[in-house]
């Protein structure tokens, strides 16, 4: 009985941990998508700053994929795994149903990496600033850590 009462336990608390890491994630990219349906173009601006790439090529991403956040996380993951972003998108088109957890691993980022922990947590940013997308948590950081300038 005791075994059957643990079993029960751990299985919720693992289900509340899984679930809530899986709410942060959502919560972010939610906040992402109202900033972009506020203003498309800022948005935007902030995307090409901080990852890099023209204006005219982040909105071609944006325009091949559901919502503008999976446009940040298509490059974020890009980031991570050191792919093009149109490699990325490709990718995402492919597995969209499965999750950025299956994305993550069919782009190469291994689970119980530092990164799949952060996709994982929903530890991203979105600030605008070169390089400043991991590892910081929810809006937070400089994207100093781990990953940058690779």
């Amino acid at each position: 009985m005791k075994k059957i009462v643990f079993s029960a336990a751990l299985f919720i608390f693992i289900a509340g941990f899984t679930t809530g890491a899986h709410a942060e994630l959502e919560s972010f990219l939610s906040k992402l998508n109202a900033q972009a349906k506020a203003d498309l173009s800022s948005f935007s601006a902030k995307l090409s700053s901080q990852f890099g790439l023209p204006v005219p090529q982040i909105r071609d991403i944006i325009k091949s994929v559901e919502a503008p956040a999976d446009a940040f996380m298509c490059l974020q993951l890009g980031q991570m795994a050191q792919m093009r972003p149109e490699a990325v998108v490709q990718t995402y088109r492919a597995n969209k149903g499965k999750g950025w957890g299956a994305i993550a691993k069919e782009l190469g980022i291994k689970p119980g990496s530092p990164e799949f922990h952060a996709l994982k947590r929903g530890d991203f940013s979105f600030t605008g600033e070169p390089g400043g997308s991991a590892g910081q948590g929810p809006g937070k950081g400089k994207g100093k850590g781990r990953g940058h300038d690779r």
